[in-house]
């Protein structure tokens, strides 16, 4: 297994960020600002790291009633033989628990901000990984996704909508 340090937000750049997401191929368009503001809003934001390369990250948002497990990145590297897509660091396999450790964490702390549930999305392969955590499937329940630019055009179509 290999020496795994865990850290937060202390430490952790905008810059080191964008290459960890660039490495993993994971579709993020943000600037530093945005990084900034990612790391600062987060009410849980745990890295783990091997020879000091971010390897990992796992974060959580809340509201004071719901908490949100929003990502949980793992290089492939450190999946295991398991991890076949190996698509954007998603987890399909923890075979050194570092992804799960991550998590716990997050979870510990929206549990200590006194939320009264936490959701999560899951991609396909993740969907076992999360399982594994806890989480349990609700019947009925579809992610569903905009961006903000969609979010302008809808309001702006709505706003020009005559009877």
């Amino acid at each position: 297994m290999p020496d795994v340090t865990y850290g937060g937000a202390r430490g952790t750049s905008p810059k080191e960020l964008r290459q960890f997401y660039t490495r993993l191929k994971h579709d993020v368009d943000a600037d530093a600002e945005h990084f900034r503001r990612m790391i600062k809003t987060s009410a849980a934001f745990v890295t783990a790291r091997v020879d000091g390369q971010l390897v990992g990250v796992s974060r959580g948002v809340c509201d004071g009633v719901r908490g949100y497990l929003t990502e949980c990145k793992l290089d492939p590297a450190y999946q295991g033989p398991a991890a076949v897509t190996r698509t954007d660091g998603r987890v399909e396999h923890d075979s050194f628990g570092i992804a799960a450790e991550m998590a716990r964490r997050v979870l510990d702390k929206l549990h200590a901000e006194g939320v009264h549930r936490i959701d999560v999305l899951a991609w396909g392969t993740e969907v076992d990984f999360l399982e594994e955590l806890g989480f349990k499937r609700k019947g009925g329940l579809v992610g569903m996704t905009m961006t903000p630019v969609q979010a302008v055009a809808v309001a702006a179509n709505a706003g020009s909508t005559s009877l």
